[in-house]
């Protein structure tokens, strides 16, 4: 139970102990070697602060609201309580709607494109880390639509695991943190895509862009440009969707930004 209570001693501005939140638990004093972290089996990434281990665990959206005995340190089951959160609902109508339900031959490019895209926000890179940050990566209206009950053309949909960001079509996207592109693409629901490993599960993803600047294992550092705002794939208009990913798992990426 100590290490729970620690938890919430640990930067609380930056924990968000709810569904598509992040849990900052702190795992005992800093040494020569690094306590072996998992969340739902899944390794988990920890940092070093004030001479002691910390993990953030990324907390799904579909995580049900009270005890958690998912985490592990060493083996040993260390208790999180998260807390219920209500996310609005949005509903948004679809020109093509082929986006909403897609044929056969379709389904068949998703589940391939699926494979790929899961493949990279599920890697995990054995790197020192500090605590997970992020910029803004392109300026514009921010809207707080992480989490929210989606609806296309009146049928509900896999909720938002991203943040919008509106921009005029060619605005820069300009990298928020360091790391290594692991897949670029052109894919049939995010449109032109980059997504970015910044080590031990951290990753983020880039989507709708109308143009795509880096290439597959390309080191990037902080504003670099990556691409470019559009409106590829399904969407109603242009804008950047940008997500985060700790533990193979979507979090609100206001929980990341160093800005906000």
């Amino acid at each position: 139970m100590a290490l729970l209570l620690a938890a919430t001693a640990v930067a609380a501005a930056e924990q968000a102990l709810r569904p598509g939140g992040v849990a900052l638990v702190d795992i005992g004093a800093a040494g020569e070697r690094l306590p072996e972290v998992r969340f739902d089996g899944r390794a988990v990434l920890v940092f070093v602060e004030d001479g002691r281990y910390v993990a953030a665990v990324g907390l799904s959206l579909d995580t049900n609201p009270g005890q958690l005995q998912g985490l592990t340190v060493d083996e040993k089951s260390v208790p999180l309580k998260v807390e219920a959160h209500a996310y609005r609902e949005q509903r948004l109508t679809v020109k093509n709607r082929e986006h909403v339900n897609p044929s056969a031959s379709t389904l068949e490019r998703i589940r391939e494109e699926r494979k790929e895209i899961d493949s990279a926000l599920t890697a995990f890179r054995e790197v020192s880390v500090q605590r997970p940050r992020v910029l803004l990566p392109v300026e514009g209206r921010r809207s707080s639509s992480f989490g929210l009950r989606r609806f296309f053309n009146g049928e509900p949909r896999s909720p938002h695991k991203g943040m919008d960001i509106a921009a005029v079509t060619g605005t820069p996207v300009r990298v928020p943190a360091a790391g290594i592109i692991t897949a670029t693409g052109d894919y049939f629901f995010n449109g032109n895509t980059v997504i970015l490993d910044h080590g031990q599960g951290f990753v983020s993803l880039y989507c709708h862009l109308s143009s795509i600047d880096v290439e597959l294992g390309d080191a990037v550092e902080v504003g670099d440009i990556l691409g470019k705002v559009g409106a590829t794939g399904r969407v109603t208009g242009a804008h950047l969707h940008f997500a985060t990913y700790l533990n193979g798992t979507a979090v609100d990426p206001a929980l990341l930004l160093e800005d906000r």
